[in-house]
């Protein structure tokens, strides 16, 4: 799989400077933890679950969260775990068909090693479990499940916990439990893929819902706890992990809706201007802006409800021509020493000791989601994902 895998070649080579690389469920956890991208969620219950994910990926999703948590009815998680055996039993039985990354996510640590029983041999479609409301308390059983799961299957399977327990948010208690949860991951460092915040959580722990317009920093209480936890587990010195953006909970926009507009819109003047327009009439300025500020405050991919959020996140990941060039420059091998250079584009300053760890998760990034070539933007990169 690769992103923007799904658009014709042709088209991928008139876009990107430097394509991005085909990877897959066997490749290195750092190359998949950045190439996890918009993470698609989807409840268990649903009937043709199979049948959804060859469609996703085909439109070019890349990693998919089939959940048994808070989208389900405690009612329906046993229907729910069945559902599951079937649908993977169905998608094994289907070889040829483009697959995402596929992740389980479970209530208990027991449904770890039972589920991963009875799937059988299509456990080996499966690329691991998100765990939920993740503490150092909960965690220790949920990761001990996990490596009991991996023993038992011979695959290799990965988490990704869930950090959204009110722990987290008060203040007299965040400190603490964010320790607890470093110190708890970090034992299983080479389990962990990625760290997702629930933010929705977060919010509950106050009664508080953020509106269309608003992104999750400007709810500063939510904000404060996205930055600590970068603070303590997303550090750029070997210690830290991937953490992905939050869920964005508004999906008005149709992308049928969307593409006639991309198609009748006056680009050729300031396009980007043209698109935002388009974007603020339906209500995605919000998701464009959060997606924004995750990269800024050093979270990587996002996750999504919603088929339509999915082609943003992408888009918006892909290096510019720009910060591509700058990175290069910082880490050119007679810079090792530092200094201070102007960039190529003539507008910025390249420190390059200070800027260092920037470039290399620049180039990472540039590794997955490709490089865009210098005339091309966000507007042309979206426009060429979306589905005729």
């Amino acid at each position: 799989m690769r992103h923007f895998g799904h658009i014709a070649p042709e088209e991928r080579q008139r876009l990107f400077h430097r394509e991005p690389v085909e990877f897959h469920a066997d490749s290195p956890a750092r190359v998949l933890a950045a190439a996890l991208g918009a993470t698609l969620y989807s409840p268990a219950t649903r009937e043709r679950l199979a049948d959804d994910i060859v469609k996703q990926a085909g439109r070019g999703v890349v990693s998919m969260v089939l959940c048994l948590e808070d989208s389900i009815d405690d009612s329906e998680v046993e229907p729910a775990e069945e559902n599951l055996v079937r649908q993977f039993a169905d998608l094994a039985g289907r070889p040829d068909a483009e697959l995402p990354l596929l992740f389980i996510r479970v209530r208990f640590p027991e449904q770890i090693p039972d589920l991963a029983r009875r799937l059988g041999p299509a456990v080996r479609l499966l690329s691991g479990f998100v765990l939920p409301k993740f503490t150092e308390e909960r965690g220790v059983a949920f990761l001990e499940a996990l490596t009991m799961a991996e023993a038992a299957s011979g695959r290799r399977l990965f988490a990704m916990p869930v950090l959204e327990s009110p722990e987290l948010m008060y203040r007299e208690t965040r400190v603490e439990a964010l320790q607890g949860i470093a110190h708890t991951v970090d034992k299983y460092r080479d389990r962990v893929l990625a760290l997702r915040l629930g933010v929705t959580d977060f919010c509950s722990s106050y009664a508080l819902r953020r509106a269309p317009d608003m992104t999750a920093y400007d709810v500063q209480i939510v904000a404060s706890v996205i930055a600590d936890v970068v603070n303590v587990l997303g550090r750029a010195d070997g210690t830290g992990f991937t953490v992905t953006g939050p869920v964005w909970e508004y999906f008005r926009v149709q992308e049928r809706m969307f593409k006639p507009q991309l198609r009748t819109s006056p680009f050729l003047a300031n396009r980007e201007l043209s698109l935002r327009e388009s974007l603020i009439e339906h209500a995605l300025d919000g998701l464009l802006r959060e997606i924004s500020l995750d990269q800024a405050n050093g979270l990587l991919g996002k996750t999504c409800i919603h088929p339509s959020h999915v082609l943003p996140v992408h888009a918006l990941s892909v290096v510019s021509h720009e910060e591509y060039g700058d990175a290069q420059d910082i880490l050119r091998p007679e810079r090792h020493g530092g200094g201070v250079l102007r960039s190529a584009s003539r507008n910025k300053m390249n420190e390059v000791k200070p800027h260092r760890a920037w470039a290399e998760r620049v180039l990472q990034r540039a590794d997955v989601f490709g490089v865009a070539r210098e005339d091309i933007g966000f507007v042309d990169l979206l426009a060429a994902g979306l589905p005729d």
